[in-house]
């Protein structure tokens, strides 16, 4: 049995609008942990609020509440030596700082995509097309703020980058920040869903790509 010293927790905070890629490059980074043999969790938006924040609203005071709850949960594993992986939209900045500054080893990765490109060609749902018809209220984005990081640690750019590019330089940084000693990808071809993440599942149990 192969021993592992004991590895130091830390947090990668993916931030973004809703359709920009969180889940699907958190759900790859999270197999590249576990083929490291490290211990890892995901906290991801729609999961979490079943759960730990079932009843709140989307007002900002909600908003906040249900980020901070994210962070405090987060902590608590980064704490433990867990490499934790968050991707709430998590739209204000004042609240990204408290969790970062709760935290300590805090990883921001701002995930990018314009408001044209998720509404026109990522959303699945009609979500955004019924936000700017104003059939929803208060949708971030829309008519909801969302306040892009000034001083992320890493921007990744899925309107140019395909997920494989951002999970390949999400790695790099986090070797470059020394949270990793190899920023090679271990996991090719399909993965198994973890179940935390919001990203739909196959009949095979695997992670459904989204054409």
């Amino acid at each position: 049995m192969t021993h592992h010293p004991e590895r130091k927790g830390f947090t990668v905070w993916f931030t973004g609008l809703s359709g920009a890629g969180k889940s699907t490059i958190a759900e790859m980074l999270y197999h590249e942990f576990q083929a490291r043999q490290m211990k890892t969790e995901i906290l991801d938006g729609d999961v979490v609020r079943q759960n730990l924040s079932k009843g709140l609203g989307f007002s900002k005071e909600d908003r906040d509440t249900n980020i901070l709850r994210i962070g405090f949960v987060a902590e608590m594993l980064t704490r433990n030596g867990v490499a934790t992986i968050c991707c709430p939209i998590s739209p204000y900045k004042e609240t990204r700082d408290q969790v970062r500054a709760a935290i300590g080893e805090f990883v921001e990765v701002y995930v990018h995509a314009t408001l044209d490109e998720l509404s026109q060609n990522r959303d699945p749902k009609g979500l955004y097309k019924k936000a700017l018809a104003g059939e929803i209220k208060g949708f971030t984005g829309v008519d909801d703020p969302y306040e892009v990081p000034e001083h992320p640690e890493l921007v990744l750019d899925t309107m140019i980058e395909t997920p494989e590019q951002s999970l390949r330089r999400t790695l790099s940084r986090l070797k470059e920040l020394g949270h990793l000693e190899d920023d090679s990808v271990l996991v090719e071809g399909d993965r198994v869903h973890s179940g935390l993440t919001d990203l739909r599942v196959h009949e095979t149990g695997h992670v459904v790509r989204e054409n």
